[in-house]
């Protein structure tokens, strides 16, 4: 596959090899792209119900639901409320 030039030294864009390597790249291009998606959504994701709330039922959903009880019962200790007081 020999890429013909033009006089000016650029690549012929006329002619199947050329043609051939753009769909090659393109296609080089789209799986990148692809990969690079796929990588992102598989970082920190966590499932959401149709609402948009956090779906419980996944191991990531219970484990914010069981902090956010953690914190709540911290906020309601007796040494919060008069660090509140004393404010």
């Amino acid at each position: 596959m020999a890429i013909q030039r033009t006089q000016s030294g650029k690549v012929d864009k006329r002619t199947k090899e050329y043609k051939q390597m753009c769909a090659n790249l393109a296609k080089a291009r789209a799986s990148q792209r692809r990969a690079s998606v796929r990588v992102k959504r598989s970082t920190s994701t966590v499932k959401k119900t149709k609402s948009g709330k956090v779906d419980k039922r996944t191991v990531e959903g219970k484990a914010i639901a069981a902090r956010m009880a953690k914190a709540r019962r911290a906020k309601k200790t007796l040494a919060n409320r008069i660090a509140r007081l004393m404010k």
